[in-house]
């Protein structure tokens, strides 16, 4: 484990998302192994996004990364998304995706997982051009403000998903409490907030850098959201066998929360 917490300028300054891309998510590595935690992830986010309620105008995606693969199975519930994230270098590596640049990360294999998932792997294509269509603003966001957009403003949205984030974000349990509730003044009263949490991890590591993870149990994540004004409506955890050498997490935690209506 990392001797100090890796802050938001360590990001800024040696998170590099190609490296990070290649490392997690591509579906089986060089040794034909299948990517578990993303196969996991992709059958967790679609088992949330098609509960029952869990659709609207707008969605945004906090913490996005250079990342898509937490947006695959949402696209399909929402008309508008607007992704988020501190580092500067994850928006510009996600903005070539959305873009459909030359030497773009290729996310096909991940969007025909996911079409199959749904029932229909030959969709992938119109799946990608839908996401693209969709995702309306790359902004940058600190979660530890209060406002995490700020100086810009957001309207209240239909659902907030953020995944892998906040535990890498925050130092400690009072940070990721108080973040939990940055995040949640995003959300319209009786909309929701979708969560995938890595439950137990101190760090997780690719490309000789390590980066610091907050250590949450599952009881610390509830607690949080609850605190943040959010009723539970589902959590589900799945145990992650130990052994990979890149993070020591060992649980992810699935969770979905509507915003009560009044502040108390």
């Amino acid at each position: 484990a990392p001797a100090a917490f890796t802050d938001a300028e360590f990001y800024q300054k040696c998170f590099d998302p190609r490296e990070y891309l290649k490392e997690f998510y591509v579906l089986s590595d060089s040794r034909g192994q299948p990517n578990a935690l993303l196969m996991q992830s992709l059958r967790s986010l679609l088992k949330m996004f098609s509960l029952d309620g869990l659709t609207g105008d707008t969605l945004i995606d906090v913490g996005c990364g250079p990342t898509i693969y937490q947006l695959l199975s949402a696209c399909e519930r929402f008309q508008e998304i607007i992704a988020l994230d501190y580092t500067d270098q994850n928006r510009r590596e996600l903005e070539r995706w959305l873009r459909n640049e030359a030497g773009a990360f290729d996310w096909s294999p991940v969007v025909k997982y996911v079409c199959e998932l749904e029932g229909d792997r030959e969709k992938w294509a119109e799946k990608e051009e839908k996401l693209r269509k969709k995702v309306k603003q790359v902004l940058k966001c600190d979660v530890t403000k209060a406002n995490p957009v700020g100086p810009a403003s957001l309207p209240p949205a239909d659902c907030v998903v953020s995944t892998l984030c906040l535990e890498a974000a925050c130092k400690d349990l009072a940070t990721f409490r108080s973040a939990l509730t940055n995040i949640g003044g995003l959300v319209k009263p009786g909309g929701h907030l979708v969560l995938l949490t890595v439950l137990g991890e101190t760090y997780y590591a690719f490309n000789e850098r390590v980066f610091s993870c907050l250590r949450l149990e599952r009881a610390d994540v509830e607690a949080a959201v609850t605190g943040a004004g959010f009723d539970v409506e589902f959590a589900e955890e799945q145990p992650y066998p130990a052994g990979d050498v890149r993070a020591d997490f060992q649980a992810v935690l699935s969770l979905v929360a509507r915003r009560r209506a009044s502040a108390t």
